[in-house]
């Protein structure tokens, strides 16, 4: 996973020094990103009962976004954006307990700054739901269901327009999908591409 992070830094440190011919960041964009994921996840209560897991998995995660910038000064620009992402052996195990996310969804507000025309530094934060297996043990033997984690997210990025339709963004963000006495930490690492309409 450091090569990952590694890898996402130098492509777009490069994309950085790649020469764009309009701003972009104003209207309706689609996207798709990669990235590491990471998941933390202690006590959960679900529909089964509660979950024991205490303990986290790395894996790889994958997605699209949609989104709306509007530029509102010269500087700044604020938008809204929704996405869908699956992630790859993803599963959180800890004896015959386990939380497996099948897929998430998340919407977020964002809020940028244009250090130059064409580089926007940005923060975002939002909602975010997670579906998920759960596997645990009782008196009757091995019980399984699926149920949502959700709760809320933040994060921040840096996004580089290479074309006057084409961006590229590196993001980090955090996400709190445990509820009262749990504990459901995330955290992200992606990288992405933007076609802007």
């Amino acid at each position: 996973m450091k090569t990952l992070f590694a890898g996402s830094l130098a492509i777009v440190a490069a994309l950085a020094c790649a020469p764009a011919s309009a701003e972009v960041f104003d209207g309706p964009y689609l996207g798709g990103q990669v990235g590491w994921n990471h998941d933390k996840i202690g006590r959960a209560n679900t529909d089964i009962g509660t979950v024991e897991i205490r303990d986290s998995r790395d894996s790889f995660v994958g997605g699209v976004f949609a989104g709306y910038n509007h530029k509102v000064a010269p500087k700044v620009v604020l938008g809204v954006e929704g996405g869908f992402a699956i992630g790859a052996d993803d599963a959180v195990r800890r004896g015959p307990s386990s939380i497996d996310p099948s897929y998430t969804f998340d919407v977020s507000a964002r809020a940028g700054y244009l250090v130059t025309d064409q580089t926007l530094l940005y923060v975002r934060g939002g909602y975010e739901n997670s579906r998920a297996k759960i596997r645990t043990s009782g008196i009757d033997g091995t019980i399984r269901d699926r149920d949502n984690f959700d709760g809320w997210s933040v994060g921040g990025g840096v996004e580089r327009s290479l074309t006057d339709k084409v961006s590229a963004r590196l993001e980090y963000r955090y996400a709190d999908l445990g509820g009262s006495g749990e504990t459901f930490d995330r955290h992200k690492v992606l990288v992405g591409v933007a076609y802007n309409f």
